[in-house]
């Protein structure tokens, strides 16, 4: 078939290149540079997605049968519904599966998610979260109105090698640089992973399964962790025993760290209100059985040792919280 990346050279559209390729489908990649390294049998059309007029033009007399739209582009403030909608209809009416990668904010807070639940407002005030739900809501219009071939994802944290996100890489850092590692608060907020190859094999899988079409699908891992198993599973891959230092956060925001930009104090974006679900659909109608944890973990931290830079790093934050404050510091077995 012909396949369609919207994006593809980053993270989930890298692999999802390479699987696309593997399986003999023939693909494309539309994104903002006008080459890639994916090889010379993947095709480059270049259009910033975010730019209705120039995805219209580039995919003018191209038909595909499958598109992969995984791009949310946060430089340009955020990818909405009405820019995805346009990629859509630019698309045509030769589409036998149009996925959409989503994700697990979609729901805006709460635990053990259904895909059923309702998902965030028009007015929830963060808009990657309102952008999510929106696009969601648009694509599920399109189904029930014109039978568009609509299948939603919605993973949490996604991991793996090739991770652009400061996340794995940022515990192993420390572990590796025999730093304590800041947890935040009691460490017990809840946090749900989904390997890449999972995320990925859910793309593939949802192209070809019929009764996927018009529907959403949990993409994870089944169980959630705490912070600090979190931290415990980054360590045990190294074989490690951590020394964690539990600080208020409240303390933490008043020397400077942040949970969304530099500085960091737990990994980017890894410290926020959890929402967590549930996979049971997926399982049902996907047969979907993810990589446990901990072997996902193995092999992206392979590929940590392969890349990760040996510079020195900034870790001002953390000696100022170990200094200024009285904390508690536990050696974990």
């Amino acid at each position: 078939m012909k396949a369609l990346v919207v994006g593809g050279t980053l993270f989930v559209g890298r692999v999802l290149v390479q699987s696309l390729r593997k399986a003999g489908h023939d693909v494309t990649i539309l994104h903002r540079k006008p080459g890639h390294d994916l090889g010379k049998q993947v095709a480059n059309l270049q259009a910033d997605r975010n730019d209705p007029a120039a995805v219209k033009a580039v995919l003018a007399d191209r038909k595909f049968d499958l598109v992969f739209d995984n791009v949310y582009d946060w430089q340009r403030g955020g990818t909405t519904a009405a820019h995805v909608e346009a990629c859509v209809k630019a698309c045509g009416d030769n589409l036998t599966r149009y996925v959409f990668l989503s994700s697990v904010s979609a729901y805006g807070d709460g635990l053990n998610h259904h895909e059923g639940n309702a998902l965030a407002p028009d007015d929830h005030p963060d808009p990657y979260i309102r952008n999510k739900a929106q696009t969601e809501r648009m694509l599920f219009r399109l189904h029930q109105r014109y039978g568009t071939p609509v299948v939603t994802l919605r993973p949490p944290f996604i991991y793996g090698p090739g991770n652009p996100y400061y996340r794995e890489a940022f515990f192993w850092d420390r572990l590796r640089d025999g730093r304590p590692i800041v947890i935040p608060g009691d460490g017990r907020r809840l946090m749900q992973f989904a390997f890449v190859k999972d995320v990925v094999a859910a793309c593939l899988k949802v192209a070809e399964e019929p009764a996927a079409v018009g529907h959403a699908f949990n993409i994870a891992n089944s169980r959630p962790l705490t912070q600090t198993d979190t931290v415990l599973a980054f360590a045990g891959v190294m074989g490690r025993k951590p020394v964690l230092v539990r600080i208020p956060r409240e303390r933490i925001l008043q020397a400077g760290g942040s949970a969304l930009v530099p500085p960091f104090y737990f990994g980017s974006c890894f410290d926020l209100p959890p929402i967590t679900m549930v996979i049971a659909k997926a399982q049902r109608v996907l047969r979907f059985k993810p990589i446990p944890f901990q072997e996902g973990l193995k092999e992206t931290y392979k590929a940590y040792l392969k890349t990760r830079e040996k510079d020195p790093l900034d870790y001002a934050l953390e000696d100022r919280l170990l200094g200024s404050f009285q904390v508690d510091v536990a050696a974990t077995a």
